[in-house]
This record gives structure tokens, C-alpha cells and sequence, in this order.
């Protein structure tokens, strides 16, 4: 039975504002759900506060509220759209779906004749009500540790005594494992009861006994109206139960699991799913399984809707959960769709894996000084990355390598650990560079049983690693020229970088490149199919590996490559990799529009990025997807496969922009802005020369390479001094010093951090107010598409201030400094494209602080804020297709739009929560007044030095 005709215009709820715990992936599925109800001739309206994301562009609905989360703005929406049929909540994450049950708790579905769909209410209580769902499993005979639900701190203190440590304590209705903690001491007990009943909306909390050391298991499912289920993607947790998944290196398919098990977890799954409620959309189940030979399965949890997991089974299977879940709550069964991938099967049909994918998350804990850093049952990263290969250790090379954490892979880069102590402790105490900690383990000689028993990191796991270990000792025992191409072939099928073979052989990265060049071991691209290549796959979603060469009858030898190359004109787009403070889904806006107005130009689009969370990762965004990790090598060898026109580099942020230089030695041509400009405006000393020039004002400032350096500087510009290093982004490291000894303590610890970096004095402006301006100029004439004025004062990050767009007491002859600095700097610096500049103002003059020329953070806001379309545009004049007059702008904003930065402290109880130039905030909303009579406004202006440190 086809969609339902009773569905006409439905409402989206969108998650807001990222925040740990609740990423882009909310935009991702929200993105595909809205494109498959437009694909049904149904009308969308969407309420979402966050402007970054691809979600709120006006082409994804027919209306968008930018609006704050609440039942206000819901009864704002229904009353001007009283066509409502129904509300879709399962796409927003726990954001959404809180707000949909307060609503109903209100009677505002109720009132406007709006039906829930998608979701099932009584089957959200039972999962969230810990208590229930634990009764309602036992009745349905599938095992749960032992627990009890406590509503006051007697209670708890009751059944802690009953079980005995260690224990687990979670409070109910939180997401991202909020208010969770192990609790191995009786002494720690009190306060994390009393935290969890706190952090709960309904002050209870569910303790149960811990299963430290059980294995960790995902499925995710989809079930339609006529009780048909599929089961898109079981998922294992390398890391045993006690570290939230989203916290955990997972891996798919599950590897460590007997098939008689497997198949028992499935039936168990299907059995909780079927007995929660009656609802048709998406589900996640999580099991623990005892290590030993028993293998027995218990419940964790269940959650139905889409989840973060959903965005991940749905890159590492190619099986769109969250628009397959949009289509069943809107009536469709499975039997009746196609499988989107393969356009022949239906999407009844499981998919089936020939290659594995590892996601590791991206952690932030440099910007939460003073954080606890050990992982456990609550949520801290800010991102993942997934790496896809043909072996698990291929897949965790090519995941290791996404992270841009300075790392080249697994070992063999000369930075790991070499301390027994420090490295027992990082295993003893899971922390984020785990991953890590155990190669360089077993390459001290830690026995595998010693490693196991510390961290129960299931022991196949740990033999891959082994293994990996292996390989690189024996091919040390060579040189360049003495290597064999068997052993080489070997260490690239297991995903070691060029850079790690030069490390083990003691040679240049070039060198290695050159030689498996000579012995043709070239990356062949595999598909991602869903199928196994069982059926054709009509979608160009690629992955790559190294295969051995077949030989043919006659003779010839060859390695299959799925990846055809065409003859039209290509772009390539380098995407902005995992999600982190300082650089998140703005610049995954950009990448997608950017793809989309190199389409439009009549170019093949080309799309690399390794983030599962995202639009840009979509298989059908761009006309080729390849998963891969932005990493010179990958990007190098995808480029000589395709021989695209060029690289667009300046939407992907300081990702895509650092790999800028190598780009421009290699002969590629960079789209837009030259790397000679991008490079220009980075150095601070040859960017001073122009404005000096230009005459520009800017602060004055000096270029320290050492302590001593900084010291005799800071007696020339005086303090206060703002410290930063040079190539980075986020405002990672800067500091505003006010004295000597502050000043060489914070140069040594970052010459630490990063050596050889070139670090900035510049003399800081107390008191002055904040401006930037963005703008889009083709080389001849400037367009300013925003200036916004900060509310807090000048030394707090850009990405953590309240932002007003347009400004608000900018006087006419600062504003007119403005425009004039902005056109002049566009012009000296070459920029073809996008620009973002950054200035202080004091006593009405304007200085520069600095210029970026790249899309900004701000983008994506200033688009929303205006209605138009400014990367679109941008794009278009890199390409050369359209210069600044051949588009007619017309920007609408009645009042102002205020960026509101949010912030993810609640999961850093201990850390200082200053604002200063160092980026803190995990996301933005946006908020529009009509006049700056407003209270929002007035609040925030009230409050703008309250958290400025120095």
C-alpha cells in the first residue's frame, strides 16, 4: 500500500544547536528526510534554531522557521500554518523528541488536530523510563543486568547496598549519557547520585550493576506498518562495555561474534523492537555480550528513532536510514521501495558488507583546560571519522590517518609513547589516544594477555595489531632499494601511509611514493554497494584499497578498479573532515554548496571527506563520492586518477586549506584565491607589509620563534600581549599575557605543543569592540555580503561571541573604515572568492586583527540571515563563471540577526569556563529581534564582559 493521502504538509522538528552529544548527524538525517517527503509531493515546514547547517538552507523546505526551540515557536508555526497535517520528531535527535512529548504533554498536538508520526509515545516512555522497560524486558524474557530505578538519594543509597560496586548510574530522559557514571568506590557514591537525580527532567536515575569488561554490540533496524524488519548494520564496539558508543572505536560488520550469537542478538532485537509499541521508522539496539565461551546476551537499551549510530550504519551499509524511516512513517512499506543504491532490489533487502569500516571519534580536550579526560558512560567527543578498507587493520589505518591530530597511522611516525608506566596508566584509564597506546604496548614488548587484561579489548583486536607490529619490524630490516614488492604491497593492503613506510625504511615519503609507482602498486576504488556486488550498483560511492594483480589468459596482468573515470570537466571539493571546536558544520554547508554550484557550472563534482555525520558525505550530493581521509596521499592519488580541472580548498577549512601549499608544488591548480595569497595572508609579517602599503592600520605587533624572542618583544609593544601561533584555526592556543612570567610560561608550553612555530605578539587593544566582515571578490570588484559587530569586547573569540548582523552602534565613519579596509585588503591580497576579515575598534579607528581568505564560519549565518544564496555565488567566481556584477543582490533582514554561540561545558564539570581568545563553543543558534529594545538583546549586552579572562 502506497503513502498515506491524508498527508499533505508535515512539520520537522531539527535538533538546534550542536552540542556534544548531539552532532551533525541530526543534520544529516533531518537533510534526508526532508528531500524524501519533497520527493512525494508533500509540503515541509521545518523549525530548527541552528543557521549552519545544510537542514535550514531555503531549498531543503518549502518553509523554515530559524526559530528557538520551544512550544512558543511550535504555536507560532501551527497557528500560521493551520494546513499541519502531522509532526515528524524522530529526525532532531533527543531535542526534537523532547520537545514533541512536551507539546503533547500540553495538548498542542491535540489542539491543532496534529497527528505524531514516526514514533510511537508509548514506546518512547518505556525506553526512556528505565523502570518499565526493564519490567516490560523480563516479561518478554530477554535478560538485563541487575537494577533498580531510585527517585531520592535514600533510595539509591539502598541499592547500592543491595548490589555492591561497581556500579552504573544513569539518569533518565538525557541524551549523550549526561548525569551517567561508573562508580568504583563506595566514597564516590553520594555525589554522583545526587549529580544524576539533578541532570534528570524527572529526578530518577536507574542503578545498575556494571558489566565492566562485557563486549559492546549495536544493530540498527527498520521496521514498516506491516511488521516487516531489516537489520541495516550490526556494529561492534572495539572497546568493552563502560565507554559511552559514542565515545568507542566501533567497527562493522561485528567481527568478534560467533554466528550463533549473532543470530540470537538479532532475534532478540526484533522480539524488543516488536514489543516496545506499534510504530513504523528506525531503531537502535544495544546488547552487552560476556567475554567467554558462553556468550551470553543482555539488553542495554533501545532507542526508536534515529540516532548517531543511524548516520554511521548508514555511510559504512550505503542504506539511507533516516529517508527509508521518512518514507515508512508516511505509509510505505519496505517491499514497495527501491533500494537506493543498487535501483533494482528492494529496500527490504539487508545489506551485506565486503569491506569493514572503523569510526573513531574526534575529541576537544585542549580547548577544556583542567577536563578529565577519561572516557566513560558520558559522551565527550565532538566528532568522528570512519575509515573504510578491506581489512579491519586497513580500515583503522585509513580512520587513524582522518583524525588530524598529527598523526600518520598506527606507529612507525617516531610519536608514540615510550614510558612502561605512562603507557599502563593510558590503558588502565581509558583515554582518548588509546587507539594508539596499544601499539606502542606491544611494540615494548607488553604481552597481548597483560594488554587484554587490563583494557578487555577482545584479543583478536589486539593479534590485528600485533600483526600490524610485525610487518613494520620486518621491513625495517630493509632499505629503499632492497625492499620487495610482496612486502610493500602487504604493508599498503594494510593501510601504513607512505609516510610511515619512509619512517621504517629511513627515507622520503617521495621515495616510497616512487617505488610502489615502479612496481605498479597503484589504489584501486572499490564501491560501496550494499550488496556485496552481488547486483549492479548504480552509485558512484567509492573507497580505496590495493589488490594483488590477476593475470588473464592471454598474459596481460591487471587490478580491477570500479571507479570509472569520464571524459567531462571535474572539480574536486576537499571536505573539512571531522567535526571539532573551531571548525564544524559551517564549513560542510559550504563543500555542499559548493558541490551544487559546480554542478550548475556543468562540472562533474567530486566530493573527498571522511565525516559520517554529514551532508557532504551523502552518496548522492556529489556526482562522485570518495570516502576517503583528507590526507595528502589519498587526495594525491585520487587527483591523478580523475585529472580534475582543479581543487576547490577554501570551503573545507584550515583542513582543506593546510593542504593548499602541497597542492600548488604538485601542479594542481587551486580554484579560486592562489596559495601564494592564502599563504600571504597567514604570514603575518609579509601581511603586515601590505597593509603598511595599503595604509591600514593594525596593532602593533612581532614574530617570536623562541622565549627569549618574546621576551625582548614584549618590551617594545607592551603588555597586554595576545600570543597566538601561526596555521591554525579556532583560535587554538592564543592567549592574552599580562606580564613577563605569563608570557614566557605560555611561548615554552606551546614551543612545546607545537614546535617550529612561528608565535605572534601583537600588542592587544583593551577595550576596543569587535567587527568582522565578510565578502566575495572575483579580483576586480568587492562585494561585502555581511559585517557583524560582536556584543563582547575584543579578545574573546570570534566563534564564542554574541554576534549582530547588521551592527549596532557602529558609527557611520567606522562603518565607511570598514567597507573601505575590507575592498582594499580583497583587492592587494588577490582573493577570488571568499574573504572574511576580522577588526578592532578604539577611540572610532579601525585596526586590523586578521584576514582570512576562505569561507568563514559566519557564511552560512550571514546567508541564512539575508535569504541568499553567497557560496553559490562564490563558487560560481572561482570558477570563473560569473563575476561580481552579473548578480543581482538582494539581501532581506528586517531588524537584526543575533549568532548566539553555544557551549558544551555541562560535560566538564571542573573546567574554567572564561571566555578568551581560544575557541570554546561546540555550536551557534540564531536569533532575529525587530529592534534592539528587545530583552534578548538587553540581556545579552548586560552580561558581554561576565566571562571575558585574560
Amino acid at each position: 500500500m502506497p503513502k498515506r493521502k491524508d498527508l499533505n504538509s508535515i512539520l520537522i522538528i531539527g535538533s538546534g544547536p550542536i552540542i556534544i552529544g548531539q552532532a551533525c548527524e541530526f543534520d544529516y538525517a533531518g537533510s534526508q528526510s526532508l528531500r524524501s517527503l519533497k520527493e512525494d509531493g508533500i509540503e515541509t515546514i521545518l523549525i530548527n534554531s541552528n543557521p549552519a547547517t545544510i537542514m535550514t538552507d531555503p531549498s531543503m523546505a518549502d518553509h523554515i522557521y530559524l526559530k528557538p526551540l520551544t512550544t512558543k515557536s511550535i504555536i507560532e508555526i501551527l497557528k500560521e500554518h493551520p494546513q499541519i497535517d502531522a509532526v515528524l520528531p524522530t529526525m532532531g535527535g533527543q531535542t526534537a523528541l523532547n520537545l514533541c512529548i512536551e507539546a503533547d504533554k500540553k495538548g498542542i498536538w491535540e489542539d491543532f488536530d496534529v497527528q505524531m508520526i514516526g514514533v510511537d509515545i508509548d514506546a518512547i516512555n518505556i525506553t526512556e523510563d528505565r523502570e518499565q522497560f526493564r519490567e516490560l524486558m523480563l516479561k518478554i524474557g530477554v535478560g538485563m543486568a541487575p537494577q533498580a530505578t531510585a527517585t531520592s538519594f535514600l533510595k539509591g543509597k539502598e541499592i547500592a547496598q543491595e548490589f555492591g560496586f561497581p556500579l552504573v548510574i544513569r539518569a533518565s530522559y538525557t541524551l549523550g549519557g549526561a548525569g551517567a557514571s561508573i562508580v568504583h568506590k563506595p566514597e564516590d557514591f553520594d555525589a554522583l547520585l545526587s549529580h544524576g537525580l539533578e541532570i534528570s527532567p524527572i529526578h530518577e536515575v536507574m542503578i545498575d550493576k556494571a558489566l565492566m569488561g562485557w563486549k559492546e554490540y549495536e544493530l540498527e533496524l527498520l521496521r514498516d506498518k506491516n511488521d516487516n524488519v531489516v537489520i541495516i548494520c550490526a556494529i561492534e564496539n572495539m572497546d568493552p562495555m563502560g565507554i559511552h558508543t559514542g565515545d568507542s572505536i566501533t567497527v562493522a560488520p561485528a567481527m568478534t561474534l560467533s554466528d550463533k550469537t549473532y543470530q540470537k542478538m538479532r532475534d532478540m532485537a526484533i522480539h524488543m523492537m516488536r514489543s516496545i509499541g506499534d510504530f513504523e521508522g528506525g531503531c537502535n539496539v544495544q546488547f552487552a555480550v560476556s567475554p567467554d565461551e558462553e556468550e551470553d546476551i543482555i539488553a542495554i537499551e533501545i532507542n526508536p528513532r534515529v540516532s548517531r549510530s543511524s548516520a554511521l550504519a548508514s555511510k559504512a551499509t550505503g542504506y539511507p536510514i533516516a529517508k527509508v524511516a521518512t518514507k515508512l512513517a508516511i505509509g510505505y512499506s519496505l517491499d514497495e521501495l527501491e533500494n537506493q543504491i543498487t535501483k533494482s532490489t528492494s529496500a527490504l533487502f539487508e545489506p551485506t558488507l565486503d569491506y569493514v569500516i572503523v569510526k573513531i571519534p574526534r575529541w576537544n580536550f585542549d580547548k577544556f583546560e583542567g577536563s578529565d579526560r577519561t572516557l566513560g558512560l558520558q559522551m565527550k567527543a565532538v566528532g568522528e571519522v570512519m575509515g573504510i578498507g578491506r581489512s579491519f587493520q586497513e580500515a583503522l589505518h585509513k580512520a587513524t590517518q582522518s583524525l588530524e591530530i598529527k598523526r600518520n597511522g598506527l606507529g612507525a611516525d617516531g610519536k608514540g609513547y615510550k614510558d612502561y608506566d605512562q603507557i599502563i596508566s593510558k590503558l588502565t584509564i581509558p583515554s582518548w589516544d588509546r587507539v594508539f597506546v596499544i601499539y606502542d604496548a606491544i611494540q615494548m614488548g607488553i604481552p597481548l594477555s597483560r594488554i587484554y587484561e587490563i583494557t578487555k579489548i577482545d584479543m583478536w583486536f589486539l593479534k590485528q595489531y600485533e600483526e600490524l607490529f610485525q610487518l613494520e619490524k620486518e621491513i625495517s630490516k630493509y632499505t629503499i632499494a632492497t625492499l620487495t614488492k610482496d612486502l610493500l604491497l602487504e604493508a599498503k593492503q594494510k593501510g601504513f601511509a607512505d609516510r610511515q613506510i619512509a619512517h621504517m625504511l629511513d627515507c622520503y615519503e617521495s621515495e616510497v611514493y616512487n617505488k610502489r609507482t615502479e612496481l605498479n602498486i597503484n589504489r584501486v576504488y572499490k564501491l560501496v554497494d550494499t550488496c556485496a556486488a552481488e547486483f549492479k550498483a548504480m552509485t558512484p560511492y567509492y573507497y580505496s584499497t590495493f589488490e594483488e594483480e590477476i593475470e588473464k589468459p592471454d598474459g596481460t596482468r591487471y587490478v580491477e578498479n570500479d571507479s570509472i573515470v569520464t571524459d567531462k570537466k571535474k572539480i574536486v571539493v576537499l571536505g573539512s573532515g571531522p567535526n571539532r571546536i573551531g571548525q564544524g558544520i559551517e564549513f560542510d554547508y559550504c563543500c555542499v554548496h559548493g558541490v551544487l554550484a559546480a554542478a550548475e557550472c556543468g562540472y562533474e563534482t567530486i566530493m573527498i571527506n571522511c565525516n559520517p555525520e554529514t551532508v557532504s558525505t551523502d552518496f548522492d550530493t556529489a556526482d562522485k563520492l570518495y570516502f576517503e581521509p583528507v590526507f595528502w596521499e589519498h587526495i594525491y592519488d585520487i587527483i591523478r586518477h580523475e585529472k580534475p580541472e582543479g581543487v576547490i580548498v577554501q570551503l573545507g577549512g584550515q583542513t582543506a586549506l593546510k593542504l593548499a601549499e602541497k597542492l600548488s608544488k604538485y601542479g594542481i591548480k587551486i580554484i579560486g584565491t592562489s596559495f601564494e595569497s592564502l599563504d600571504l595572508a597567514e604570514d603575518r609579517g609579509s601581511f603586515s607589509t601590505l597593509l603598511k602599503e595599503n595604509n591600514i592600520p593594525f596593532p602593533e605587533f612581532g614574530v617570536a620563534e623562541t622565549a627569549d624572542e618574546a621576551l625582548q618583544l614584549a618590551d617594545k609593544l607592551n603588555f597586554p600581549l595576545l600570543v597566538r601561533p601561526s596555521y591554525v584555526l579556532g583560535g587554538q592556543g592564543m592567549k592574552i599575557v599580562i606580564n613577563k612570567e605569563e608570557l614566557e610560561e605560555h611561548v615554552v608550553d606551546l614551543l612545546r605543543k607545537i614546535p617550529n612555530n612561528k608565535l605572534l605578539l601583537d600588542h592587544y587593544l583593551d577595550g576596543a569592540i569587535e567587527a568582522e566582515a565578510d565578502a566575495i571578490c572575483d579580483g576586480n570588484d568587492v562585494y561585502i555580503i555581511g559585517i557583524m559587530e560582536h556584543i563582547e569586547p575584543c579578545g574573546i573569540h570570534s566563534g564564542d561571541s554574541n554576534a549582530t548582523l547588521p551592527p549596532f552602534n557602529l558609527g557611520e565613519f567606522v562603518m565607511q573604515q570598514i567597507k573601505d579596509h575590507t575592498k582594499k585588503i580583497a583587492l592587494a591580497l588577490n582573493t577570488v572568492g571568499l574573504i572574511n576579515i576580522q577588526f578592532a575598534i578604539k577611540d572610532d579607528m579601525v585596526y586590523i586583527i586578521e584576514a582570512n581568505p576562505r569561507a568563514s564560519r559566519t557564511v552560512p549565518f550571514i546567508a541564512k540571515a539575508y535569504k541568499e544564496p553567497y557560496v553559490n555565488y562564490a563558487t560560481k567566481v572561482m570558477l570563473g563563471e560569473k563575476k561580481i556584477k552579473d548578480f543581482d543582490f538582494n539581501p532581506q533582514l528586517d531588524g537584526y540577526a543575533i549568532k548566539q554561540p553555544v557551549f558544551s561545558f555541562n560535560k566538564f564539570p571542573n573546567v574554567n569556563k572564561n571566555l578568551g581568545p581560544e575557541m570554546k563553543s561546540t555550536g551557534e543558534s540564531i536569533l532575529f529581534i525587530d529592534s534592539l529594545k528587545d530583552d534578548e538583546f538587553y540581556n545579552l549586552y548586560a552580561r558581554r564582559k561576565m566571562y571575558l579572562s585574560k
